[in-house]
């Protein structure tokens, strides 16, 4: 994961450094093209300014010089003088830009006396002098004779120039021009010039920044390494370890937490897990035992005869029981799976409390138990699966009559509370110790601990709580003086409603 990591940030890096870089040569190009116009432009106006000044100069002229004006003598060294300086600039330029210079100095009678550097350009790039066109350039000269500085990129039989051109006024008129024409190659340079060092400081910086975020992301990925391992060895089954909370980034130390957090849950999970499955085979081995127990017995003999209708009577009860088990399984599993669910309808939820007290009225006379209802003597219209919620009750009376003594006492109350039907039950015997409170929602958890036959399998109030759930209402133990008390609620429907 991380030489991924590496590659891709310094990938990244790479890319936004290239395009910068890009955007920069392009920004350092055009700001050097407009240096050199504005240079070339100094350049000529120059050249205008000593074609004018140089005016009938006597100094003479080698085939490589610009030819001198015939006109006016104003002060012959002074005209000397600028025309040694016209020689001298025109030098230059021509070696700076390798271009044609053609300098204009109009006259008083209206005309222009031009010269070029024709010869010399054509000796050192016959090339370029053969590419240029005299009539763009005599009407480019024109407009600069008229006044207009020109600045233009155009192309000459497919290759690019540059030409520009500057007027020089005396007095408000314009008394001399200078137009130079140079390959475009000459102001723009090569592109090279200015990438290959922007390249290599990119890559430059590219590479520093490697080396660089080598360290940091090795820092910052160690905590990863080891949430990579503790989840290895959680996979493995060992739920017990965990890893550092503080660490040097917060979203690490964040990350660290949730995982300490899920470590603890799934620790409680397989806990439950294991717990669950010691409970299951504890209470199937422990009808299982009896039964075979008492079977092998009346086949080898060792019960007589006469005694087997009292055991077959006890195999039959175990046999009951192994059967509840079961189907408690089956019927919490059915509850909690995800597609599970449920057949609402509107029914009295006053009539199913009736029902569930007459059908274990067997249960109730043998122990002597009095029962109590109180209810409202209208009917409780509520909106629920009636076959889930008559089990919630079924189970919550068999746990009453369970734990209720002999000539004990148990109540069935049924409260409206706004919108909502306040169902209790509640009976008269020991109740639940206050250190299982906590649990006795839990599967397979009784307070009898020992797992006696008859006392339960633990499964019952789970059902229970999860069938509430399902409803989106709860079930909850109600603290009292005497006994235990379950509630659970369940919404109420308009009385005019009709009811199953």
């Amino acid at each position: 994961m991380f030489p991924r990591i590496m590659a891709v940030v310094l990938a990244v890096i790479l890319l936004v450094t290239l395009a910068f870089g890009a955007v920069g040569v392009y920004a350092l190009r055009s700001q050097r093209i407009e240096a050199r116009l504005e240079a070339l432009k100094t350049d000529a106006l120059e050249l205008a300014r000593l074609s004018v000044e140089s005016r009938g100069a006597s100094v003479a002229i080698g085939n490589r010089s610009i030819s001198t004006y015939p006109g006016w003598r104003t002060s012959q060294s002074a005209a000397d003088v600028a025309y040694r300086y016209l020689n001298r600039k025109a030098a230059e330029v021509y070696a700076e830009y390798g271009a044609y210079i053609a300098v204009a100095n109009r006259m008083g009678d209206g005309w222009a006396s031009v010269s070029t550097n024709i010869s010399v350009a054509a000796d050192e790039n016959p090339d370029f002098v053969a590419s240029l066109d005299s009539e763009e350039l005599s009407a480019a000269l024109d407009r600069v004779l008229e006044g207009e500085e020109i600045a233009l990129r155009t192309m000459v039989q497919g290759d690019p120039v540059f030409t520009v051109g500057v007027p020089w006024t005396q007095d408000g008129q314009v008394r001399g021009a200078a137009l130079i024409q140079t390959p475009a190659q000459r102001i723009e340079g090569d592109i090279w010039e200015i990438a290959l060092p922007l390249g290599l400081i990119a890559l430059g910086a590219t590479a520093l920044a490697g080396i660089v975020l080598f360290f940091i992301l090795r820092r910052q990925l160690r905590p990863l390494k080891v949430l990579r391992d503790a989840a290895d060895a959680m996979a493995e089954g060992n739920f017990g370890v965990r890893v550092e909370t503080r660490q040097s980034v917060p979203e690490m130390a964040v990350l660290a937490g949730a995982f300490n957090t899920m470590a603890d849950k799934l620790g409680a999970v397989e806990q439950s897990r294991r717990e669950f499955v010691a409970n299951v085979s504890h209470e199937l081995r422990s009808p299982i035992t009896s039964i075979s127990g008492f079977v092998q017995g009346m086949e080898d003999g060792t019960i007589p005869p006469e005694e087997h209708p009292k055991y077959l009577a006890l195999v039959g009860g175990e046999s009951r029981r192994l059967s509840k088990l079961v189907g408690d399984l089956l019927t919490l599993s059915r509850l909690e799976q995800d597609d599970a669910a449920l057949k609402l309808s509107v029914f009295d939820l006053c009539e199913m409390a009736r029902r569930a007290v007459i059908r274990r009225m067997k249960d109730l006379e043998e122990k002597h138990i009095e029962v109590a209802t109180e209810f409202d003597p209208d009917p409780c219209p509520v909106r629920a699966d009636p076959d889930r919620i008559e089990e919630v009750l079924i189970n919550l009376v068999d746990n009453a009559i369970k734990f209720t003594p002999e000539d004990g006492h148990i109540t069935l109350r049924l409260e409206r509370d706004g919108g909502k039907v306040l169902a209790t039950v509640a009976d008269s015997g020991p109740g639940v110790p206050p250190e299982d409170r906590s649990r006795i929602f839990e599967r397979f958890f009784t307070s009898d601990r020992a797992h006696t036959a008859g006392k339960g399998t633990g499964l019952g109030l789970p059902i229970c709580h999860r069938i509430l759930a399902m409803h989106g209402e709860r079930i909850w133990l109600k603290d009292t003086d005497e006994g235990a008390a379950f509630c659970f609620t369940l919404p109420m429907e308009p009385t005019e409603k009709k009811v199953q």
